[in-house]
């Protein structure tokens, strides 16, 4: 079965988008607000906080990063307006990085000001390499208008470790992840076993210093290692938080994790770009292929 999912998944890219949408649904809250708003609410009642991503990256022009931002504002007075515990995570090339750097910074500057007024907070995804500095200059930047505003950093680029101790202040909120850009090898660890050792290097100066910890993975077995740092460095749990994607099928340790009283945060992505997001989630996780299949012949 397994050669069979993975099989299947390789080809669904091809497949028309009416097909591939129900293999689709576990891993995108929707395709608008009115969707998405309900995942968060089931979240937060299940005792989850969020964050919640509008899918898509590069823009063609200012006129669509004009409407990125319209939709990006419209969703933040939308949490606070419903009193969701959620926050926001966005890429700054959908806000017209990928055009011009004044661009983006001119469009985050002004959601930005929208979080604050709503007092919603603000998380700058982490894009692929030729933006990594630029992207944690407006980040330091926003700090100053805001300190709502987090960012991320990915273990396996070698340059990691040395971002995150220029960064680490009483202001830093930083999700670690794994990374998910194809990047060159002298610049990035290759093998799962290095990324992992970074990821938990990068994890415990965190926990150590100034900043907020956002731990994001849904490798059981660094989520366990996390948990022995920190019940032996008596890390007090309001430091430190757990995030996971919308989906991905480890619930049975969230809620573990839930009902220690750590701080669990769902990271929910919704809108109209939902198909190559999901494919590449498919990918990672053929087995949804299988589940899904089954579910629809007993309908």
């Amino acid at each position: 079965m397994s050669l069979i999912n993975t099989s299947i998944a390789a080809i669904m890219p091809y497949f028309p988008k009416w097909m591939v949408k129900p293999f689709a649904n576990p891993y995108v809250a929707g395709e608008n607000i009115v969707e998405v708003t309900k995942i968060i609410k089931s979240l937060n009642q299940q005792g989850y906080k969020s964050t919640v991503d509008i899918l898509g990256e590069f823009v063609e022009d200012e006129k669509q990063a004009s409407k990125v931002l319209k939709s990006y504002s419209k969703l933040v007075k939308t949490i606070a307006k419903e009193q969701m515990d959620s926050t926001i995570s966005v890429k700054l090339t959908h806000l017209g990085l990928g055009i011009k750097s004044k661009i983006a910074q001119k469009n985050f500057s002004k959601l930005i000001e929208v979080g604050k007024e709503n007092r919603v907070g603000i998380t700058i995804d982490m894009e692929n390499s030729p933006y990594t500095s630029e992207i944690l200059r407006i980040y330091k930047e926003s700090l100053e208008i805001f300190d709502g505003v987090g960012t991320v950093i990915q273990a396996y680029l070698f340059r990691s470790l040395n971002d995150l101790k220029a960064l680490d202040s009483n202001k830093l909120n930083l999700r670690i992840c794994k990374g998910i850009y194809n990047e060159p090898k002298d610049i990035s660890f290759q093998s799962k076993i290095d990324i992992n050792k970074n990821f938990l290097e990068l994890s415990k100066y965190l926990l150590k210093g100034k900043g907020y910890a956002c731990l994001a993975t849904h490798d059981l077995e660094l989520i366990n290692s996390i948990e022995d740092f920190v019940q032996l460095n008596k890390i007090d749990k309001s430091k430190f938080e757990f995030q996971a994607l919308h989906g991905v099928p480890i619930k049975e340790k969230l809620n573990e994790l839930k009902n220690k009283g750590y701080s669990v945060r769902i990271y929910v992505p919704y809108g109209p770009e939902w198909f190559e997001y999901s494919i590449r989630r498919i990918k990672e996780n053929p087995k949804i292929v299988s589940y899904i299949l089954k579910n629809m012949f007993k309908l």
